[in-house]
């Protein structure tokens, strides 16, 4: 019996290392391939053809001091300053590590109160403005970083942000046509303004 035993384990071994050996082959060659060789061919070639989007698209200013990213918005929220949209990224506005929207339905007082915490804010901001407040500019996107509105927001500020600086609300809007993203090809996407963007070509002219 002991024998018997013996030559059958000895028959198994042999068994096991050729279904083993592959195994181990392939899990190497895949963690090459998919952990280092493209990653590393991808982090390479977008670095040569579009290395600005490769690093976040970072915006620098005149003394190459990174002021922000053309990605994820900021936080403006002063009278002279053009806002963005509201973010859902808790405490910490347009954290990118809580990126995510607010998951409120319609009807949730929370988010009624978000929303009406906002038009009070713009109305106390701008009192004598009646336009109808557009809807990007008192709820929060799906990511909660948001850095570009409507033109229809921009326009809604454009009084309150010219009466704080002086400027005449028909330069102010030719600045804000000119900082305008238009749809791709005239069709696709809709015209949108970059808020930091804006702001800073707001900040030239002022």
């Amino acid at each position: 019996m002991n024998t018997l035993a013996q030559t059958q384990n000895a028959s198994k071994t042999p068994a096991r290392a050729t279904i083993l050996r592959p195994a181990l082959s392939v899990l190497a060659t895949l963690t090459l391939i998919t952990g280092l060789a493209y990653p590393l061919a991808t982090t390479v070639v977008a670095q040569l053809t579009m290395p600005n989007q490769a690093n976040g698209s970072l915006v620098v200013d005149e003394n190459g001091k990174v002021v922000g990213s053309a990605l994820i918005g900021q936080q403006f929220d002063k009278p002279g300053e053009f806002w963005g949209r509201l973010s859902a990224t808790g405490n910490k506005p347009y954290d990118g590590v809580n990126s995510g929207g607010s998951n409120l339905g319609p009807s949730n007082p929370a988010l009624i109160k978000a929303v009406s915490a906002r038009i009070d804010a713009l109305k106390k901001a701008d009192p004598g403005n009646t336009r109808p407040i557009p809807v990007d500019l008192v709820t929060a996107s799906g990511s909660g970083l948001d850095p570009d509105i409507s033109l229809a927001a921009a326009y809604y500020q454009i009084p309150r942000v010219a009466r704080v600086h002086g400027i005449g609300e028909a330069q102010l809007k030719a600045l804000v046509d000119r900082t305008a993203s238009r749809p791709l090809f005239g069709y696709f996407g809709e015209a949108k303004v970059n808020v930091l963007a804006l702001n800073r070509a707001l900040t030239k002219l002022h």
